[in-house]
């Protein structure tokens, strides 16, 4: 049975990228010091653009030995102003020394969104030198929650939810008649963290389903690491319907 989430509710949304940014230079430090590297699968949205700025902005992170992944891919090439990899690059990569080499994008701008997914599944396998049957095992997966719930690119009802096999997808998403690029959930369940991170008023009825009503059966719900921790970051506004006790910081 994996461990329950923590959940910390912090004030304001500032003071939670604040605790998202240190929670991000603390295990970047401490993987570095035991494994050399720090692996790291971003997400894309308005939060996460906000953390990355924050982070662009802390020198004492080891930037060069920091390698970045990205949960889901939108089906654009990185040029489009929706690739989440754009997002990442303006915030963050682009203003701090990480070398090229250790930036692994989806090759989104690819005509067959399943040749994509397939690439990539290819260079976590490579990377992560995995043998057949297993999966990744990254340090820290940053993660948001949809108002239907959706995560990563698992939305609700769609085909990869149901994938046990499979490192990386296209995923078929009719309410946006697209595919999306993303991890599978044993890869998200893979991690040593996973890191939500919700901020705002608007999430506060998505969250209360998620976090609350466990008959939802929500993809975010899904996200319980068998060997690793999960942690919900929230303000306040987020986290205003929540009943349950909680841990604030």
């Amino acid at each position: 049975m994996p461990p329950p989430p923590e959940i910390r509710i912090l004030k304001t949304a500032v003071d939670l990228f604040e605790a998202a940014a240190s929670e991000f230079a603390a295990q970047a430090s401490a993987a570095v010091r035991v494994n050399g590297r720090f692996t790291v699968a971003l997400s894309g949205g308005s939060t996460p653009r906000t953390l990355y700025s924050l982070l662009a902005t802390k020198p004492a992170i080891p930037w060069e030995k920091i390698c970045f992944f990205w949960g889901d891919e939108r089906h654009v090439p990185p040029s489009q102003p929706e690739s989440n990899y754009r997002m990442a690059h303006e915030a963050l990569l682009s203003k701090v020394p990480a070398r090229p080499e250790n930036i692994f994008r989806v090759h989104a701008e690819e005509k067959d969104a399943a040749a994509a997914a397939l690439q990539y599944e290819q260079t976590l396998k490579d990377f992560f030198h995995l043998s057949p049957g297993e999966f990744p095992r990254f340090d820290l997966v940053f993660l948001g929650v949809g108002p239907d719930g959706h995560t990563a690119s698992l939305f609700p009802g769609t085909p990869a939810l149901n994938e046990t096999q499979r490192l990386v997808v296209a995923n078929w998403v009719p309410k946006f008649n697209t595919h999306r690029i993303t991890f599978t959930l044993p890869v998200l369940n893979a991690a040593a963290s996973v890191m939500f991170l919700t901020s705002g008023a608007d999430k506060a009825a998505i969250l209360h389903e998620v976090l609350e009503n466990s008959a939802a059966d929500l993809p975010s719900q899904r996200v319980r690491p068998a060997n690793g921790r999960l942690v919900w970051l929230v303000d306040e506004a987020a986290a205003s319907a929540l009943s349950r006790p909680t841990q604030h910081r």
